[in-house]
């Protein structure tokens, strides 16, 4: 344990290297520079996210298992005990935010595909905790998942896009439910920006069920966030609905990276090249370098997904170019970095287990300025500093061995430094000596048959046996054919991509032993990719970043109890209760009017009231809730590369076992109803908005079922409308992206309310909301300053009898006193069914799942074995077995295993 927990103290050497007697005095002391330093690292712990899912991709009516870990650096703080899991659909809208409890730095959570709601997509799963909140999203765990559909969906689709000009040609062939063509069909078409189309036309499939468009692609912007919708006109209409970002022309782009930041004249350094295409995907290409002489210096190809490194001696006053050529692209030229004269910089020479090798490199010509000057250079890792040292140049290199031999696994920064305290050169390289940890699994036999029953051993191999947290899915791979290299597992996760910005194809590529080369990948990986967690250059300024959320350790409801004067009401009581947990708590307020109700436990969409009626003067007191901030959407992540264009042919094989899975569970396509007409409620029924004309947009209130948090859901709901997370207020878009600052009015039933009351209102009983853009008589705008206007309407009981007694008015009456909320709770507990396959009855039923076996709770104690049966299903071929965890020490696993069902 002593060892596995002291290794981010070692190294941080205050060391002098080469100091001479002439050397000149740093402006800023080295300590007071890790003082600094260190003071971040000690204040701001690092956390990160990653979630292992039972399998890579679903169908409608699965239901999506998963588990959290969460990693953080031993820092002393209370590390957080909730992460929250974002389901964010194709568009860049919020479906669903589950609120996954934590133990052990582990919890478990399912999300049920359920076919009313969930539609064929390329869904986003985004993972974080609320301290993480306080930095870059960009850190966020990120993975998109692809849902087909096979129970409702009655057109399917393949699309392809060739670009024509300054139009693009798009070719898609339809076929219905059952996979027929549909040949002779007339369709509409329009190609929208948001909600406004920019083209539009008709046309007609031949007889393959083909159709071509053609539209204009000027404007490249309007197609990255731009949707084809597309009717078949038939019996029922039939849409297509396909983004536009895979229109944009693939185009080779290729970027070069000289090691530390520049080319340095007459210093001969590594340059990694990066070539991708229009959505970020490597691409493979060879070339060389040429002088402004147009003479060949050297030649470079890449060592997988599009990247790789090649050795240069840059010459002063010299230019130089790349001739680069793609398969099926023909050649292309792009520039080098310019040649510096002057310049220091910092680079990596050997990684091994003991020590890296690192050295300082300046030209020989800024040499002489730079002569027994200090410079200082650090090293970070997981948020930790573990290396510091103050040298001088001597000579034009300075090498520098850095001790490494307790360092866990994982990504360092080595930042070069100058005696002001100013960032110079920066090189990120990955340390993997460490032992992880071990897991081996084994089965009692090599070859089964179907729905017989599978004995799993698991061990843990590690020298050291800690108690682990281990998550363990068995999938049908026949079913479910993945490339390994696209899973984002626990160990690219939490030691790759949660430390870089951008995107990171194929993160499993860099830690399969198979491949060769991986570690040269990886390093070229690195000098091409961002790293910006902190700036040293703020540090040493001792600007930190602001905390607006602690690591939360229960769920908390907090707020401020007023008289309705305004006035803060000290020393008052408040009583929560939960019916459905037969949980009632006490609470008073400070001087200043704030309680708190710490800790909670609640699952989600359960009622919770807060009540002030045990004071004498309760009838003038007024409960204000704390609002709960959620980060935004953040549109057009980089992982978008990920989606999936033609699901319906990428998932073809999938889909047809899903439908034979869900066979009974298709939706009937017309139901007569004959039923009373429902009353309709609109803002016309409220003076104060007689005047405003029809609605632009109606929401109705079906569509918040399942909403916990109201101002959540708006953000994604309220067609037209942007909402600004600083000024946290809501505008017109059209407005707000011509630089309009007027926010649109609230009316609750008629009555003006401010943003902050938004969350006080129950989502289920909403009726509608209704979005007004225009006010063309002034009788809103002119009142309340505002520039349109979004009314919600609740739904309305009817009294019973002739007359309402005053209770019933009372009842009527919002009551400032007592608030009913429903807030985001912790995700219900539910377990994975496995079925069992011991008697000749049972063996008899059909069963075609994909995942066979799901246990996120799987726990190894010190003894370093664990044993779990399970039976096999009814699919013959490859089943894989795939195990991730975390022991005590922070130390991770994953292993993959397969075994074969005849």
């Amino acid at each position: 344990m002593k060892k596995i927990y002291s290794i981010y103290s070692v190294f941080l050497l205050l060391l002098f290297v080469q100091i001479l007697q002439a050397q000149e005095v740093p402006k800023i002391p080295i300590n007071t520079v890790v003082d600094r330093v260190q003071k971040y690292f000690g204040v701001y712990p690092l956390e990160k996210v990653h979630v292992h899912f039972d399998k890579p991709y679903y169908a409608v009516g699965d239901t999506l298992w998963f588990k959290t870990y969460l990693y953080h650096n031993p820092v002393a703080y209370d590390p957080s005990k909730i992460t929250y899991v974002d389901i964010i659909n194709g568009r860049d809208s919020l479906i669903q935010t589950l609120r996954i409890p934590l133990k052990n730095n582990s919890g478990s959570g399912y999300f049920v595909l359920d076919p009313q709601v969930v539609k064929q997509d390329n869904y986003r799963f985004r993972a974080y905790t609320k301290w993480m909140m306080n930095f870059d999203v960009g850190y966020f765990y990120n993975k998109v998942i692809t849902v087909g559909d096979a129970i409702n969906k009655k057109l399917a689709s393949e699309i392809s896009y060739q670009p024509e000009g300054n139009k693009t040609k798009a070719t898609i062939q339809f076929r219905d439910s059952k996979g027929a063509l549909l040949s002779k069909k007339k369709v509409t078409w329009e190609a929208i920006d948001g909600w406004d189309p920019f083209d539009k036309g008709k046309s007609e499939t031949d007889d393959m069920g083909r159709v071509t468009l053609s539209f204009s692609s000027k404007d490249k912007e309007m197609l990255k966030k731009g949707r084809l919708i597309v009717k078949v006109d038939g019996e029922s209409s039939l849409v297509g609905d396909f983004p536009l970002r895979n229109a944009l022309a693939e185009m080779l782009d290729v970027q070069f990276f000289p090691e530390g930041g520049d080319l340095l004249a007459g210093v001969a350094k590594n340059v990694a090249f990066k070539a991708v295409d229009t959505d970020g995907k490597g691409v493979k290409v060879k070339g060389k370098i040429i002088d402004s002489k147009k003479k060949m210096v050297v030649e470079f190809a890449d060592l997988g997904l599009g990247m790789g490194q090649f050795n240069l001696l840059p010459l002063a006053g010299e230019s130089y170019k790349a001739v680069v050529s793609a398969d099926g692209r023909g050649e292309k030229t792009f520039d080098l970095p310019a040649v510096q004269a002057e310049g220091i910089n910092v680079v990596v020479t050997k990684v091994e287990e003991d020590a890296i090798q690192v050295g300082l490199v300046t030209s020989d010509s800024y040499f002489p300025k730079v002569e027994n000057q200090p410079f200082y250079i650090f090293g970070q890792m997981n948020g930790q500093l573990i290396y510091g040292a103050q040298a001088t140049m001597k000579n034009a290199s300075l090498a520098l061995s850095v001790p490494a031999k307790e360092l866990p696994n994982g990504i360092i920064q080595f930042t070069l430094m100058s005696p002001q305290g100013k960032a110079l050169s920066e090189r990120l390289v990955f340390y993997s000596f460490a032992e992880d940890l071990n897991i081996q699994v084994k089965t009692d036999k090599a070859d089964y048959a179907k729905k017989e029953k599978v004995k799993l051993d698991i061990n843990n191999m590690t020298s050291e046996k800690l108690v682990s947290s281990l998550s363990i899915a068995v999938i049908d791979e026949t079913k479910v054919p993945y490339d390994d290299h696209q899973e984002n597992g626990i160990w690219s996760s939490l030691l790759l991509t949660s430390d870089l910005m951008g995107y990171i194809e194929k993160p499993g590529y860099y830690f399969d032993k198979e491949v060769t080369n991986r570690k040269e990948a990886l390093d070229a990986l690195l000098m091409t990719q961002g790293f910006r967690r902190f700036s040293y250059d703020d540090l040493v300024a001792e600007k930190y970043p602001q905390v607006n959320f602690m690591p939360e350790q229960g769920i908390t409801i907090a707020g401020t109890l007023r008289l309705n004067t305004g006035k803060p009401y000290p020393n008052g009581g408040l009583l929560l209760s939960i019916p459905a947990r037969a949980l009632r708590k006490d609470a008073y307020t400070d001087k200043d009017g704030r309680f708190v109700f710490p800790d909670l436990n609640f699952p989600d969409s359960v009622k919770v009231t807060v009540n002030a009626r045990s004071n004498d003067n309760y009838r003038n007191l007024v409960i204000n809730l704390d609002q709960s901030y959620y980060p935004d959407v953040d549109n057009n992540n980089p992982y978008k590369a990920n989606d999936i264009l033609n699901i319906d042919k990428q998932m073809e094989e999938y889909l047809a076992n899903s439908k034979n899975e869900f066979r009974t569970s298709n939706l009937i396509d017309e139901v007569t109803v004959t039923a009373s007409r429902k009353e309709v409620r609109t803002s016309k029924e409220f003076s104060a908005l007689s005047g405003l004309s029809m609605a632009d947009h109606r929401v109705e209130g079906d569509r918040l079922s399942g909403c916990n948090v109201l101002t959540m859901c708006l953000n994604t709901l309220l067609t037209g409308v942007t909402y600004d997370s600083q000024t946290l207020k809501y505008y017109l878009t059209r407005s707000y992206n011509q630089g309009s600052r007027i926010p649109v009015q609230f009316f609750l039933n008629g009555m003006p309310i401010d943003e902050n009351t938004l969350n006080s209102i129950v989502p289920a009983e909403i009726e509608a909301i209704e979005i007004f853009n225009r006010d063309d008589l002034g009788t809103v705008s002119r009142l309340y300053q505002n520039d349109g206007v979004v009314s919600i309407i609740t739904k309305k009981e009817k009294p019973k009898g002739p007359r309402m007694t005053l209770a019933q008015i009372e009842a009527l009456l919002p009551k400032s006193n007592v608030v009913d909320l429903y807030p985001l709770g912790y995700i219900k507990e539910r377990k994975f069914y496995t079925p069992k396959y011991d008697t000749d009855q049972s063996r008899s039923t059909n069963d075609y799942r994909t995942t066979v076996y799901w246990n996120p709770d799987v726990v190894v104690d010190e003894t370093g074995t664990v044993s779990l049966d399970y039976f096999n299903a009814d699919g013959n071929g490859r089943y894989k077995v795939v195990v991730e965890g975390i022991d005590n020490a922070g130390r991770i696993g994953r292993t993959v295993y397969y075994y074969n069902v005849k």
